[in-house]
Order: structure tokens, then sequence, then C-alpha cells
């Protein structure tokens, strides 16, 4: 079938989801219920038809979708927006779609951008080739940042050095498949700054340090992907050598150079970032930021109770001064030298919006009906928090897990401002939020960051399913064990 047809047959089926989902929707109504009692199941369609867009057209028609990749997601988000709204009035449309968007989307897409900008201020020069060894020690290394100034901070600061330290390779799509595996997921377990759901359960009375109790599960998951990224990296490189090719044949290596670090000073800027983010953490227990009594917090109004907290805009604007500084302290040669652009950081802001907007009816339905899912063991909250954390925000997932779990009625355990939950349920679900928010491109932001870097750099990645046919292959079989050792 020419590919010009199959995208006929796509944009057929858009157009007859979009109608249908004008009759799912108007069989709601706007009577103040609980918008996921309203919201029939078949109410995702535009987010699956979003999803499905992002693993198709770049495979059948990449130039295509390059160019057309806002229409897309403009697309998709009126295939929702406009039947919700007829369904339910335009009240509700506005609010759902400014709470989505100023409340979720704004300071997700900001803290993406600051890292993004301080990251890219940053380079490792030197004599650094992408052997085996020296991978798995740059991963490592990233891995173990990831929890103390997260997951996309540690995948932006590391990304380029693995980049650049294996642009010799033919063969490394591999090490930055991995790269997203352990930095930009995995590693980020052991703090609430590692990963947005963990921060969550840090502001809804979960310990700081808490986390650390999932130190063992970490430990066992680094050493086995690291130990399978070794064995696959040892075999393409001692191909390579076969084949004649080595690092020293590339003109950069003629002449040794030490390793140093340029545009030092970012880290100054990373941590103005990771402040900001500990920061909006701490504001809201201060009687200036949010009534006491009611953990209500002070803020801007926007819309129908819509409120920007000041703590919240205090972290934006932090972040974004950072990113300026950044950009007006570092050497425009560094950037050059990074490859630095903003193509990838575009790409990612346009295509997240979309999938936060088509995601509404999703989690409007976890919402309501997660503690209807009958869920009481720890093995079947990892599985239930794992599987719809790689493909929803893995925060509000995280949240809503976790207000299940403090309504089963524990009587010991930790206590929560979500009722008390058994220690091993908490881990249970801190572990499915983070750890398989690795299965998809979409379960972590990091994760399209790092492979739109990689692919702006040259570097053939998968496509969304063939990223996939590697989660499937290596980290299921994984959380397998993990399910077996840990919570069974």
């Amino acid at each position: 079938m020419k590919k010009n047809n199959l995208i006929r047959i796509v944009l057929i089926a858009a157009l007859l989801t979009l109608w249908g989902s004008i009759v799912v929707f108007a069989e709601g109504d706007s009577d103040g219920h609980n918008l996921g009692e309203l919201l029939p199941l078949w109410s995702v369609l535009p987010f699956v038809g979003m999803l499905l867009s992002i693993a198709v057209f770049p495979l059948i028609k990449p130039t295509w979708w390059e160019h057309n990749m806002l229409k897309v997601v403009i697309f998709w988000s009126v295939a929702f927006l406009i039947p919700f709204g007829v369904a339910f009035g335009g009240n509700a449309l506005v609010f759902n779609l400014l709470e989505i968007v100023l409340l979720d989307y704004l300071p997700f897409i900001v803290l993406l951008f600051g890292l993004f900008v301080v990251a890219g201020g940053i380079i490792l020069r030197g004599n650094l080739a992408g052997t085996p060894k020296v991978n798995l020690v740059l991963l490592l290394i990233g891995t173990l940042l990831a929890s103390w100034v997260g997951t996309t901070g540690a995948s932006m600061l590391m990304i380029r050095p693995v980049i650049r330290a294996n642009q010799w390779r033919r063969k490394k799509t591999h090490v930055i498949v991995f790269f997203i595996f352990l930095v930009s997921n995995i590693g980020g377990c052991l703090t609430p700054v590692g990963d947005p759901p963990l921060f969550l359960g840090f502001l809804r009375g979960v310990p700081f340090f808490w986390t650390m109790k999932l130190f063992p599960m970490m430990l066992l998951n680094v050493v086995i992907l690291l130990t399978v990224l070794y064995l696959i990296d040892h075999h393409y490189y001692k191909k390579e050598l076969a084949d004649g090719r080595s690092h020293e044949d590339m003109g950069m290596w003629e002449t040794k150079i030490p390793l140093r670090i340029q545009g030092k000073h970012n880290f100054i800027y990373m941590g103005m970032i990771v402040g900001a983010v500990i920061l909006s953490g701490v504001l809201p227990s201060m009687e200036a930021f949010a009534d006491q009594s009611t953990g209500v917090l002070y803020g801007i109004h926007i819309y129908g109770g819509i409120v920007i907290a000041y703590s919240s805009l205090i972290q934006m604007a932090i972040i974004l001064f950072a990113a300026f500084l950044s950009m007006k302290t570092t050497k425009k040669a560094i950037r050059a030298d990074n490859c630095f652009s903003w193509a990838c950081i575009n790409e990612v802001a346009t295509l997240f919006i979309g999938i936060f907007i088509t995601m509404i009816p999703a989690l409007a339905l976890l919402k309501a009906h997660g503690a209807s899912l009958g869920l009481t063991s720890p093995a079947e909250f990892f599985w239930a928090t794992g599987v719809l954390s790689s493909f929803l925000d893995n925060a509000p997932t995280y949240l809503v897990f976790l207000t299940t779990a403090g309504s089963l009625g524990f009587t010991e355990g930790l206590a929560t401002t979500v009722g008390v939950i058994a220690p091993e349920m908490l881990l249970s679900i801190s572990a499915g939020a983070v750890f398989m928010g690795a299965n998809t491109y979409i379960g972590n932001a990091p994760n399209f960051m790092v492979r739109c870097i990689a692919s702006e750099n040259g570097i053939k990645m998968p496509s969304f399913f063939g990223y996939m046919g590697w989660s499937v292959c290596i980290l299921i079989p994984l959380f397998l064990l993990d399910t077996v050792i840990f919570f069974l």
C-alpha cells in the first residue's frame, strides 16, 4: 500500500473518531457531578488518536509530520474540546482547558525549558571515547545524579557528553535507549526531587528521605541494566573494531586533550532550578502562602476557582530567570559546540500540549474509578500505577493510587494527608510511577527530550513502537523480577 493511501486512511479514521467523539460526549450532562463519573470510556479516543499519530506519522510520512505536527496536535485537541464543549457547556470547557494548561502544562514546560537551556550551556571537553566501559561509567554517573537534580536535570546534563563520546560509533542507538531507562527514569527514585510523583508524595506527608527505601530495588535494576548494556555495547564495539573502525580514526582524537568542563557557572543556575522546585513544596507550609487549616493555596484567581498559586509563580519565575542568566552569561561557542538549538524544545512543547489536553478524560476517568479497581496487593498497585504511568502523566496517576491506598483502611503504616498507607503499598506505587515511566517515550518528560536531542545529533532513534519493543524485551522481564522479589 502506498504511503499516500495510508495517510488518507488514517485521516478518514481520524474524522470518524471526531464524529464518534461528538456522539459519545453528547451523552454527558453538566449537572455538577464528578467529570469522570459522566464520561464514557470512549471519551479517551482523541487521546488514543494523539498517541497513534505520534507513533505512526513519523514512520510513514516523516517529512509531512515534521511540517504538520502542530496541525495534528490542533486536530486532536479540537476533537476533544468541541464535543466536550457541546456536551458540558462553555464554562466546563474553559475551566478544564485552563486548569490543565495553566496548572499542569505551564509548570511542566517551564521546568523543561529551564533545564534544557541551562544544561545546554555546560560542555565536557576532552578525549572521551565511547567505549563500553566509558558508556557504562557515564550512564552510572547520570543515574546517580538523577535523584538529586531530577531525572530531567540529569538527562539534560549528561545526554550531550554521551552523544559526543559516541559520535565515532555506527551502532549507538542502544546506548541512548539505556540512557532513557536509567538516567531519565529509574535513577530518580530515591528523593522527591528525582521525579514529580515522589514530590507530590512529599507534599502529602511522605518524609523526604523515606523513598530511600527504594534503594535495594533501584540497585538491582541498575546492576542488571548496566550489565545488559555492557554486553550489548561490547558486542557492537567488537564489530566496529573488526570492521577497522575505532575512535582513533576520528580527527578529534589525534591530539590528546584533557577532560575539562566549560560553562561551570551554569551549575549555579541548575542549583537555582532545583532549589525553586524544592521551594515550591516548602512555601505552602507557611501562612503567607496557604490557609494552614484548609490547605488552600493563595494565588491569582483566573477562572471559576482556578488559582495559580504564588508558590508556583515564584518557582516559574526563578526557573525562567535562571534560563535568562544562562543565555546571557554563557559563551555562544559552548552552545554551538553542544549543537544547541530550539527545535527540540519546540517539538516537545508542541506535542505535549496536545497530550495534556487530550488526556483530560483519561485522568478524570482514572480519578473517578481508581478506587473501584479492586487493588489490594502491592503487586497490583505496582503494575496498575506503572502501566498507566507509561502513557499518562505519572504525577496525577501516582496521586490517584496514593489516595486509593490511603482509603483502604490501614491502621498501621505511614500517616499521610490522604490516610494511613502500608509501607509496602507506598513502595509499590512509587516504584511503578517512577520505573515504568521508561516504558514509552511519553512515560516521562525527559524521555522525549533525550530522543529529540539524539535525533537532532544524527542518531537514528527507534520509532514509538520500536522503543516499546526495547522496553517490552528488557524492562518488562525486569519488572516481573522486581514483582517476585519485592512485592509478593
